[in-house]
């Protein structure tokens, strides 16, 4: 039994349907009031409130007013949607990695040993990197070594992060103090500031120049995807919706980068492991985005009339085909009634995408979750950092 369960692996997702449990256990309960500004503080918000009443033109959204039928055809990536589903459900078929665990990440940390292959010790970098925009941004090994993750990066140098190491990484005050700096540090680079010990943040004095370098430099987003992963695997996973909420503003509503649209609702959002946080963040995202009609992050669509409220008539679930079953006969009604020796068994949608694959794979006869498929070009960006 032992040897059984020792060799399981993790069925893995085959569609973006799949990988997204964002809208499963979504309910019309739920949803916020119009004005709500998707739960997230207002000491999260970029713009100072001189900014609002200053009437800056680049506030102004931008307003498309193309057809459907005129809009290109769009979809999600499944390369996309694969690799976070992967990363929030803790790398389900992850393997430890052949090397011996020295727990490079953390001695790095401790300002012990260097980054390979530069040579340079991470107390360095956050005394003298600070404001060295150039460095920061034509450098490409310190990011593996600042923001360390379960998986492989393109420094080969650089050590996949274990759970052992994590453990031992959230308990020692002084690698989470350098931490956090290195994050204000990067931050700082993209225009922004920490606010406090929450993860709140706001633009910084410099941030207009920052926002349009930013907005130009698009290799910076993979940077910020591993970032927001490197936050949760850390022991920071709060810190993640404060500043995707900064960026679904600025691109959105103050159009300052515009350019980081698609990978704040393709990557950012999805790096955040707790559904409702995701649904708040693309709820916001949904009331700004135009076209409308060409939002592609949900909610899906629910499905109209059929019983009342008591009587089971929800929405579909994020695999739904949005095809409605007949409704029962008389006669199959009276034969349901009478099966007492039945057990009912009620899991919401968001449990079923959760648990699809452990029952997958013990060979249960647990029927998936249906759904439109949405096949994915390859989306080109997914570069892991």
């Amino acid at each position: 039994m032992g040897n059984l369960l020792g060799s399981w692996r993790v069925k893995e997702p085959s569609t973006v349907e799949e990988c997204d449990s964002t809208w499963g256990s979504d309910s019309e309960s739920d949803e916020p009031a119009a004005a709500d500004d998707g739960g997230i503080s207002d000491a999260a918000s970029p713009a100072a409130e001189g900014d609002r009443a200053a009437g800056d033109p680049e506030d102004a959204s931008p307003q498309l007013t193309e057809s459907p039928d005129s809009v290109p055809k769009m979809k999600r990536s499944f390369y996309a949607a694969r690799d976070l589903y992967k990363y929030r459900h803790s790398y389900p078929n992850y393997r430890k990695s052949r090397q011996p665990n020295e727990y490079r990440n953390l001695r790095f940390y401790l300002n012990k040993i260097p980054l390979v292959p530069d040579g340079i010790y991470v107390e360095e970098i956050l005394t003298k990197w600070r404001g060295d925009y150039d460095k920061l941004e034509h450098n490409h090994t310190y990011i593996q070594w600042l923001f360390p993750l379960r998986e492989q990066g393109l420094n080969f140098y650089a050590h996949e992060l274990t759970q052992e190491e994590i453990k031992e990484f959230q308990s020692t005050r002084e690698a989470k103090r350098r931490f956090l700096a290195a994050y204000s540090l990067m931050l700082d680079f993209y225009g922004i500031k920490l606010l406090d010990k929450s993860g709140n943040v706001a633009r910084a004095p410099n941030w207009h120049q920052r926002f349009q370098h930013l907005n130009e430099s698009q290799h910076n987003y993979l940077r910020i995807t591993r970032i927001l992963k490197s936050l949760g695997e850390l022991g920071y996973e709060a810190f993640k919706a404060p500043l995707v909420r900064l960026f679904l503003e600025e691109s959105l509503c103050h159009n300052t980068l515009p350019n980081m649209l698609h990978s704040a609702l393709e990557y950012f959002v999805y790096t955040i492991r707790l559904p409702a946080t995701r649904r708040r963040l693309l709820r916001y995202a949904r009331q700004h985005y135009r076209p409308a009609h060409a939002f592609l992050w949900g909610p899906p669509p629910k499905r109209r009339g059929g019983v009342g409220a008591g009587g089971g008539g929800g929405g579909a679930g994020p695999g739904s085909s949005g095809i409605r079953a007949p409704a029962p006969t008389p006669e199959q009604q009276r034969r349901g009634e009478e099966g007492t020796g039945s057990i009912g068994i009620t899991m919401s949608s968001y449990d079923a995408g959760t648990s699809l694959d452990l029952a997958t794979g013990l060979g249960s006869s647990t029927a998936g979750v249906a759904g439109a498929l949405m096949a994915a070009a390859p989306h080109n960006d997914i570069v892991l950092l």
